[in-house]
């Protein structure tokens, strides 16, 4: 199957992501960890900001805020924040941050595709300053399967899981009233020594864990 599509009510971007469900989605948890690892009033760059879901919140706690996506109907959805229409790979700014946050799991991307978001992290962050980034579970590539499941009003169904080697490819229905949309994506396991070399090609390095399941870290930029 393909790695990536989606379908339903509403804009789908280019990796399948449904607009309209984003916009549905609450925070879960995302900005108290991030609001955590940084100073107060800490300026934070958010790599694939989507609809705002962390980015509001961030500035609602007091940080100065910019975010980055590459979907302008996502960003239609923040317009009451500052924000940058760019692919993260290719993001330049010329201008550095106390934080950058890289969420939502997509360092689970494949390997050159993980590290080229790595390198814009560091591009963009202050050489004192810290990339705040989530990853997938590590347990979760061996565990998930087929199922059902219901959390704020939201139903999500996992209908396939394939493995191809060490990536899972996932096919999810999220239905919330009467709308029902589609998401296929992959995602690629990272264990400890992967991320310790990629983080090391972007010139960071991993400063500490900030969750008992080790799916969010910090790391700071390498200087000299």
């Amino acid at each position: 199957m393909s790695a990536y599509y989606g379908s339903g009510p509403g804009d789908i971007t280019p990796d399948g992501c449904a607009v309209e469900f984003y916009s549905l989605l609450p925070p879960m948890g995302e900005p108290e960890i991030v609001h955590a690892a940084v100073p107060a009033d800490a300026s934070i760059l958010e790599l694939g900001c989507g609809t705002g879901r962390i980015l509001r919140p961030l500035a609602e706690l007091g940080h100065p805020v910019l975010g980055v996506d590459e979907s302008p109907a996502m960003l239609a959805r923040v317009a009451e924040l500052p924000t940058v229409r760019a692919s993260i790979e290719t993001l330049r700014l010329d201008r550095a941050f106390d934080a950058v946050l890289l969420a939502s799991t997509m360092l689970n991307a494949d390997s050159a595709r993980r590290r080229a978001f790595l390198q814009t992290c560091r591009r963009h962050v202050d050489p004192h300053g810290v990339v705040i980034v989530q990853r997938a579970e590590p347990s979760w590539f061996d565990t998930v399967e087929p199922s059902v499941r219901e959390h704020d009003g939201i139903r999500r169904v996992i209908k396939k899981v394939h493995r191809d080697g060490p990536r899972v490819d996932v096919v999810i229905d999220y239905h919330v009233g009467d709308q029902t949309w589609t998401h296929a994506f992959s995602r690629h396991p990272v264990d400890e020594r992967e991320l310790a070399a990629d983080l090391a090609s972007a010139r960071l390095r991993l400063d500490r864990w900030l969750t008992d399941d080790r799916t969010w870290f910090a790391a700071c930029p390498e200087t000299g």
